[in-house]
């Protein structure tokens, strides 16, 4: 792919630009288009940060049903959320077929988008698609449905709070989760490209309803220990100044952005991996805000600091009960 730093984007004026990823043959559009207009970051910018982002972006998306939030006409013009396929997805493209029970559309089954390859990734890329969004669970290379190997902690700060808060939180999380009655589980932290942070504990693949109940569990328990801090409900009432820990998102019907995805924000701002340092040091929010060009010398530096969630399988015990007397 071009390389939007160094001004090759300059010379694709056309309406329409051929390109061929990995053998296949793609026509991009409007890549000039600005997508992000406080910050003037184009279509052939968002495009050209997938595709370089790719080796550390696409092991995450692997085996995982890809909901795409797609922005045509930028982050200012509207968006929509798609599952399905579009009818015009190429034949190379991987789709899974899975049960959709509740469809607000009337569909009982959705054929989603498995993003497992540098052609799909620029495919969608040039359709907009600027937030990926996946679940906490797998598809087998023949479709079946394996259960959830990753349990997330959404931390979602309420007003005046900010990523600051939930940079205190997500060290609580920590040192929770470390002790032995909780697993000794080691969680891996990103930002969430937006106004929080997101923490992955990578575990054995197990039902997502186990993986609820613990996330959920845990978050009721730092609820009781800190609550001048910490919120486990949705009531908009008690969230101001405090971090709400969504647990929700492990149902095995919710998606999380994906890391290393951009967001339709003022900027092209990014889910980014970050240090438990980083977490540590935060003061301001401007602390662990992260743009496009930011992540991609951050990944020349530093790697894919979430490497591990696709190695490590640690064991999820059912999560310790109140104690007694303790609601």
């Amino acid at each position: 792919m071009p390389d939007a730093r160094a001004g090759e984007w300059d010379d694709m004026a056309a309406t329409k630009t051929p390109v061929e990823v990995d053998g296949r043959r793609l026509m991009l559009s409007n890549l000039d288009k600005v997508m992000y207009p406080a910050t003037g970051f184009t279509k052939g910018e968002v495009i050209d940060y997938y595709a370089r982002v790719a080796p550390v972006l696409l092991p995450h998306l692997t085996g995982r049903p890809a909901t795409r939030k797609r922005y045509p006409d930028g982050v200012e013009g509207g968006d929509f959320f798609e599952k399905n396929a579009p009818k015009h997805t190429p034949d190379w493209v991987r789709t899974v077929t899975l049960d959709s029970p509740g469809s607000t559309k009337g569909r009982e089954t959705i054929d989603y988008v498995v993003v497992e390859g540098l052609a799909t990734l620029v495919w969608l890329a040039n359709l907009a698609a600027l937030e990926l969004h996946v679940p906490q669970w797998t598809v087998g290379p023949r479709g079946g449905v394996r259960g959830a190997d990753l349990v997330v902690l959404d931390l979602d700060p309420g007003p005046p709070a900010t990523v600051v808060e939930c940079s205190e939180v997500a060290q609580l999380i920590r040192t929770t989760l470390v002790r032995p009655e909780w697993g000794g589980l080691e969680v891996w932290a990103k930002t969430s490209g937006s106004k929080g942070m997101q923490l992955c504990v990578p575990v054995a693949t197990t039902p997502w309803e186990r993986t609820h109940a613990f996330a959920r569990a845990l978050a009721e328990h730092l609820e009781r220990e800190r609550p001048d801090l910490v919120v486990s409900r949705m009531t908009k009432a008690l969230r101001p100044g405090k971090v709400l820990i969504d647990w929700s998102q492990n149902n095995g019907s919710k998606t999380t952005v994906a890391p290393y995805s951009l967001r339709a924000r003022e900027a092209p701002t990014v889910s980014t991996p970050v240090t438990w340092d980083e977490v540590a040091a935060c003061r301001a929010p401007e602390d662990l805000r992260f743009t496009a060009p930011d992540v991609l010398a951050r990944v020349d530096e530093l790697g894919d600091l979430l490497a591990p969630l696709l190695e490590r399988r640690q064991r999820l015990l059912d999560p310790p009960a109140p104690a007694q007397g303790v609601r």
